[in-house]
């Protein structure tokens, strides 16, 4: 495949897609564009891209295949952008927001007579680190890569099959939907979650004034379960904003379900409330675990070690001896329904298992996965 691939936007997951379209396709020319002129220089050095650009329309006229990997607001504002420019003919343009609705009618009434081929793209893959620095070209593998093309078009079905081509190399499980599909899944499992995350972290804000041990004891379980809470809030702020309609209808669904709760403890209905839970967790206990889902996952290890000098270190030790890599580590102090003192981080579940071989055949301490 002898195409000229642009990458706008050079972070987590542009790179991430430059290095998986490199390893399969080495024949391809990548350029890599971003508003900070600095990160295409540290891309190209990193060799995650081949050629910088600094000026689109340097480029613009020979590009096959372009990507769009800025947050969403700005993906509407380089669409208007793009359009400005003499794009090559039959060029195909993706983009990988969150939302796609807005996204894809702008889109399509933006490039309609230009020759433009557009296709609304997701991947549903991130990291807990940002920037090209961190991107791999292993990211979005096992993870799902939405399309939402438009239907009413042959041309779009072509489109689709050659970004699939073309993303060979993330070992990614392609999806088809249309944008509203996708906004209204995205909105249940992601977006949504993210409003409960903050709304619970404003909670625990708000008894933190009246009660010194809140802060301490939200370090253990609480903290993991509002993690999300911790994501950049311009990037929500503008997600919120694209999936309103849908947000606003689950909001509406989430009180109902609250005030359902609510009136099983309020009259003590204990057989209610224990179904309630039991549903939840048979629903969850069956949800995939081998695949990646909207959310970055955790792949912790819980070790039951003993407190003394240096035993962290022993620990390290030992994975470092293996060549097995941490994310992170710390000591869990709060640790109601958590089995274990010590809690390693690690970038995939290979690494989480190989880690609990290594310390269960080189020490007497239990391990358990988080």
């Amino acid at each position: 495949m002898n195409k000229n691939v642009l990458v706008i936007g050079l972070g987590l997951i542009g790179g991430s897609i430059a290095l998986a379209i490199k390893k399969e396709h080495p024949d391809i020319k990548i350029y890599g564009f971003d508003t900070n002129t600095e990160i295409p220089l540290l891309a190209k050095t990193l060799k995650v891209i081949d050629e910088v650009v600094l000026k689109l329309e340097d480029v613009i006229h020979i590009c096959d295949f372009i990507f769009i990997a800025v947050p969403v607001k700005q993906t509407i504002d380089m669409i208007h952008e793009l359009s400005s420019y003499p794009l090559k003919k039959d060029v195909i343009v993706t983009d990988v927001g969150s939302t796609k609705q807005q996204i894809v009618q702008i889109a399509d009434s933006t490039f309609e007579n230009l020759g433009v081929s557009f296709v609304g793209g997701h991947p549903m893959a991130g990291s807990h680190k940002s920037g090209v620095v961190a991107a791999k070209e292993h990211l979005f593998e096992n993870a799902f890569y939405i399309f939402t093309p438009h239907n009413e078009k042959p041309s779009s079905k072509f489109a689709v099959e050659q970004l699939k081509v073309l993303l060979n190399g993330t070992k990614a499980n392609f999806v088809i939907m249309t944008p509203e599909e996708h906004d209204r899944v995205a909105g249940v499992i992601s977006h949504f979650p993210h409003i409960v995350a903050a709304s619970l972290v404003h909670q625990a804000q708000k008894y933190d004034k009246e009660n010194d041990l809140v802060r301490p004891l939200a370090a253990g379980g609480f903290r993991d379960i509002t993690r999300i809470a911790s994501s950049n809030p311009s990037m929500w702020r503008d997600i919120l904003i694209q999936n309103q309609s849908v947000l606003l209808d689950l909001f509406e669904k989430w009180i109902d379900e609250m005030e359902k709760i609510r009136n099983f403890v309020a009259n003590g209905k204990a057989d209610y409330i224990y179904d309630y839970f039991m549903d939840a967790k048979n629903f969850r206990d069956g949800l995939p675990t081998r695949t990646k889902g909207a959310i970055p996952s955790f792949y912790d290890l819980y070790v039951d070690i003993p407190d003394y000098p240096g035993i962290v270190s022993e620990i390290t030790g030992l994975l470092a001896q293996e060549r097995i890599s941490i994310t992170n580590i710390r000591i869990i102090e709060t640790r109601e329904e958590i089995y274990g003192v010590l809690r390693i981080s690690f970038q995939s579940d290979e690494d989480r298992q190989k880690a609990k071989i290594c310390i269960e055949s080189k020490t007497s301490y239990d391990t358990y996965n988080g």
